[in-house]
């Protein structure tokens, strides 16, 4: 017991303590250095595995193609391809046009009354001649029956005249009336013939009138909304009339086209040929009928640099309406023995207009073309393509010139159910056998 008391302890805060606190410190702390080294070993462990991986797959038979992608890594990409075809191509002038009906009519009375009954619907389709309406027609069968009335008053007057007239004749052949007398009975005959002939005029007139009071179609079309109702006082003088008659069948559509595109039609007209002109709806989608040009105007307007032009459709199915807007494509000529891609398949770049063209190995090349002519979605060419040749439509922003590709013939997701798979020309089948894919519209005439 009096050693350990006489043992020599370090004070607290003195510098022996701080020694043996560190020296407890640092054997405390040496695990964890270790787990440090550890964990950098298996990361670089892991790092080379994946590497060395990555080598031996871009090594081996079948393995990435010759496609570059982000960062260099190698591999095949997805595309949507379409066969190139031969064949014709249709050459469009496209302008906007306006329906516009061969004639419109608005129907007036011709005489004043009430309106006593309509025969029409609003709406309805009615030939010529067919009765429209009817006015009161007793104030005129009144007016008739006066005029037949006078006529015969004035008829019995003129017999008496001629009477008198022949008694006078026989008096002056025995000198007992003069010259004179026998020369006013013979005037006072005529008169009443004048009178008689004014009466038949006020009995035609009365006659017509009565007429006017059916009031039937001038032409044949479709009627529009009544303008006036049964009951009311019409007079010729109205400024409305009674109804608006509209003819649409035929119906024509007035349309516009640049100064720079008269030569080519005027010619054909010149020569006897018949343009004919499709009728688009307001979208240029949808193809509403089809008719012929008719003409063209005699002047070109100078505040707009375009020429109109007038084409007539037989309208059998009533789709075009007075006053509706249209997308006119007025057919031209057609381009024959072209060869026909899909539109979206020519790339632009500063050396012209190229195709990515599929070659053997599914491995694509940059191939110049000269377009000869685009309708719709369809670009005829006339070098640097073959009729059966595989052209890339969709996806060239991931390609260059030997990129290797999976080709598709329809976009993923968008093919219908159903359908079945196209097949590619020999030597050039897709690697992506499982996909279900229908054969692509490559470019022929346009509907």
């Amino acid at each position: 017991m009096s050693q350990l008391k006489s043992l020599d302890l370090p004070e607290p805060g003195s510098a022996g303590g701080t020694t043996a606190r560190a020296s407890a410190s640092s054997g405390s702390r040496w695990w964890i250095w270790l787990l440090v080294l550890v964990i950098a070993a298996g990361g670089y462990w892991y790092y080379r595995t994946n590497h060395n991986k990555a080598q031996d797959a871009a090594a081996a038979p079948g393995g990435a193609g010759k496609g570059r992608g982000p960062g260099g890594a190698n591999f095949a990409v997805p595309v949507v391809v379409a066969t190139a075809q031969a064949g014709d191509l249709p050459v469009y002038f496209n302008g906007l046009g306006t329906v516009t009906p061969l004639s419109t009519v608005t129907v007036h009375s011709r005489v004043d009354g009430q309106l006593i009954s309509i025969a029409f619907k609003e709406g309805q389709f009615v030939q010529k001649g067919d009765l429209l309406a009817e006015i009161d027609p007793r104030p005129f069968q009144v007016q008739l029956e006066q005029a037949e009335g006078q006529l015969a008053k004035d008829q019995a007057a003129r017999r008496d005249a001629e009477v008198n007239y022949e008694r006078f004749k026989l008096l002056f052949k025995e000198g007992v009336i003069p010259q004179q007398q026998l020369d006013t009975q013979q005037a006072q005959v005529g008169q009443f013939d004048g009178s008689i002939k004014s009466d038949q005029a006020q009995i035609d007139n009365a006659k017509l009138q009565l007429t006017y009071c059916r009031i039937t179609s001038p032409t044949t079309g479709r009627i529009g909304l009544r303008l006036v109702d049964p009951g009311n006082i019409i007079h010729a003088s109205d400024a409305n009339g009674l109804l608006v008659i509209t003819q649409i069948q035929p119906i024509a559509v007035v349309f516009s086209l640049p100064q720079d595109q008269l030569p080519a039609v005027y010619d054909k007209l010149r020569k006897g040929s018949q343009l004919f002109v499709d009728a688009f709806d307001r979208d240029n989608t949808y193809k509403i009928t089809t008719g012929k040009l008719l003409t063209i105007d005699n002047q070109i307007d100078p505040t707009t640099g375009t020429y109109k032009l007038k084409a007539e459709f037989d309208n059998r199915d009533n789709a075009l309406f007075p006053n509706q807007f249209v997308n006119i494509h007025l057919l031209v000529d057609t381009r024959k023995g072209l060869t026909l891609v899909p539109l979206p398949a020519i790339q632009r770049g500063p050396d012209g207009t190229y195709v990515y063209a599929m070659g053997e190995g599914n491995v694509v090349k940059i191939r110049p073309v000269t377009i000869a002519q685009t309708t719709g979605d369809t670009a005829g060419l006339t070098s640097g393509l073959k009729p059966g040749e595989v052209v890339v439509t969709d996806g060239q922003d991931k390609l260059q010139d030997g990129s290797k590709i999976v080709p598709s013939t329809a976009p993923a997701g968008n093919a219908p159910s159903g359908s079945t798979a196209a097949p590619l020309p020999a030597g050039k089948q897709s690697q992506n056998p499982g996909q279900q894919s229908r054969p692509a519209n490559a470019g022929g005439k346009k509907q």
